[in-house]
């Protein structure tokens, strides 16, 4: 393993680069802006540079931080580390002008990092406009250091006191550009890593095994960098898999398993009784490997929903006429239909059997903390005996409990609780439990709260439960038992953003070593947030889809719009024309989002609402 190459810039008396010097496996470049001359008459720094000189470092003067691979040939430009100590444009310059100097700093040293380097940058107590600053400045009157970092692909990774008394010998000094020190009280150290690169908006197509023929579709937008992620595969070690896997564990202690996640289809076809259209990800198959309809009359793919309410309400701009025909292909929402249909063809359910189902399920919905347009599903299904329906789900709740009770190594013990179906007031806050309402009548609703108890904002609906009587005996009440695995792992591990459970970055799987479920420490902080209006006027008397709305939202910027608010609704007098405003924003949870590049995705989504949704813009 060879050196750990360390660059210093800015140094005015060389006493932190000193303080570095003669550290094992570390070669120490230590640069300043003035020449040796105007350097060495600063108080201590010429004792300081003899030292840096007898230890075999580098000492290098007039390196200007914005022009940094001037002065590095291209095989000695892969530094581990770059310290900017208390950055400043000199005498009485404002933030405008340091926040320049911090860019043209950081776009400088993305190329003369290491590709896992770092970036640490030292500033004054509130100067980084982060809330590790207290007290915090506000915003306009700080240097914005993580939006200016991001200009550069570089993410804020951590963030500690910096703390110059336990650096020996180290004095600060500059003060305006004189040899003067200043107070360092409360100042903070912030590190910087490279983000992973921008998400790629190439259209993709999907190969999958349909009936006897393998046919492809190209998926849809939002979902490119989320079709065939394996999270539940074998060689998995994604914690939402580690869910799953204890979970069945567990509940193999108290009934017969029988695992068939083997036999689903990524996509269905037929009647989606009860479910918005507005809600589906409409498929068309390539025109050549469609296959007809008499071939698909049966199958895996085939799958009907027994709840009856009128399908063709609202109106469904990616499916012709805006009501689906049965040739219409769709992603799966859920594991439920094909379990049912299963069922019905098969019948051959024995009482204490309990069969389990998993794999993800794709649903549009609107952009919320929680709402996820895919998430893996665990289907829990098992037949009883007439009048012990209750006592039996009691005992699988109560096994489920305690399995995830054994799973807070975290040190996060939720407490799970059933909730009868009986208001309407838990599916209008929670859409996953909205949406499952739509699928069928639900007898009750799993609930895992979070401290402190009672909170809205820390009470989860995970899961559902349905019991139907009749549909293989009269004899025999079928209970289904569905999971959302995803927002499981995350309130398990404490991770806030559902976004991340995707993130390509390294740095979040490498928490989970072998599968361990451990609390969840973020890789980017204080991720800066931006925000955009949008104001269009409707066709007239045309309803206006906003999940359509967010689902293009969501598509265009990468995931990256994290809130949609309506600010104003206005008709117009005499013509009746309707408009609408609404207020996006735009932040990311892994990777470095600019000012300039959510601008450009705001740019897109105009162009692209007004031709997908049939909107004028204002």
């Amino acid at each position: 393993m060879g050196l750990r190459r360390v660059l210093l810039l800015g140094e005015g008396n060389f006493s932190f680069a000193a303080s570095l010097c003669g550290a094992e496996g570390t070669h120490v470049v230590a640069t300043c802006y003035e020449s040796e001359e105007d350097a060495s008459r600063c108080g201590g720094a010429a004792r300081s540079i003899r030292r840096l000189r007898e230890s075999g470092a580098e000492v290098v003067f007039s390196v200007d931080c914005t022009k940094l691979k001037d002065y590095f040939s291209p095989e000695k430009r892969e530094f581990d580390c770059i310290y900017f100590n208390f950055p400043h444009c000199g005498r009485k310059a404002g933030v405008v002008k340091n926040r320049q100097l911090l860019a043209r700093f950081f776009c400088s040293s993305a190329e003369v990092l290491a590709e896992e380097g770092e970036v640490h940058v030292a500033l004054c107590n509130g100067q980084g406009g982060t809330p590790a600053d207290q007290p915090r400045r506000e915003w306009h009157n700080s240097w914005q250091i993580v939006a200016v970092a991001a200009g550069a692909g570089f993410i804020l990774s951590n963030v500690h006191p910096f703390n110059a008394e336990a650096i020996h010998g180290y004095k600060c000094t500059g003060y305006r550009s004189q040899d003067k020190s200043f107070c360092v009280e409360g100042a903070l150290n912030h590190i910087f890593t490279r983000s992973t690169p921008p998400l790629c908006f190439t259209p993709r197509s999907c190969k999958i095994q349909l009936e006897s023929q393998k046919v492809s579709f190209q998926v849809p937008q939002v979902l490119v960098d989320k079709i065939n992620r394996g999270f539940l595969e074998p060689n998995s070690n994604h914690p939402v898999r580690t869910v799953k896997e204890e979970l069945t564990a567990g509940l193999s202690q108290a009934f017969p398993l029988q695992d068939t996640d083997s036999c689903l289809s990524l996509l269905h076809h037929g009647h989606l009784d009860g479910v918005c259209p507005s809600n589906i990800f409409w498929i068309t198959l390539s025109p050549e490997e469609a296959p007809r309809t008499e071939e698909m009359s049966h199958g895996p793919a085939h799958a009907v929903l027994f709840s009856h309410v009128d399908f063709c309400q609202g109106t469904e701009k990616n499916v012709p006429g805006g009501c689906p025909s049965p040739e219409q292909f769709y992603l799966r929402p859920s594991l439920l239909p094909y379990a049912q249909a299963r069922m019905q063809k098969e019948g051959a359910f024995l009482p204490g059997t309990l069969h389990v189902l998993s794999g993800p399920v794709f649903r549009k919905c609107r952009i919320t903390p929680h709402s996820m347009p895919v998430f893996h599903e665990v289907l829990l299904v098992f037949a009883v005996n007439r009048g012990t329906e209750s006592s039996c789900v009691q005992v699988l709740v109560n096994n489920i409990t305690s399995t995830i009770h054994s799973l807070h190594q975290t040190g996060i013990k939720p407490n799970i609780n059933l909730q009868e179906a009986t208001s309407s007031e838990t599916t209008e806050r929670n859409d996953f439990a909205a949406f499952e309402s739509q699928l069928g009548k639900i007898q009750y609703f799993i609930f895992v709260e979070m401290d402190p108890p009672g909170s809205c904002e820390k009470d989860f609906c995970v899961g559902v439960i349905r019991t139907y009587r009749g549909l293989v005996s009269s004899e025999l009440v079928l209970v289904f038992a569905s999971l959302n695995l995803d927002l499981l792992a995350m309130l398990l591990c404490g991770i806030s953003d559902w976004r991340m459970l995707w993130s390509p970055d390294t740095r979040f799987l490498g928490q989970f070593p072998r599968g361990e479920l451990r609390l969840f420490r973020s890789f980017s902080l204080y991720p800066p947030s931006y925000m955009h209006d949008v104001s269009f006027w409707l066709p007239k008397g045309e309803r206006f889809d906003e999940v359509a709305f967010h689902t293009l939202a969501r598509g265009v910027s990468g995931e990256m719009v994290v809130s949609i608010q309506l600010r104003d609704s206005f008709q117009q007098a005499g013509t009746g024309r309707r408009s609408l405003c609404y207020r996006l924003t735009f932040q990311s949870c892994d990777r470095a989002l600019s000012c300039r590049g959510a601008a450009e995705m705001q740019l897109r989504l105009r162009e692209e609402i007004q031709r997908q949704l049939g909107v004028t813009l204002r």
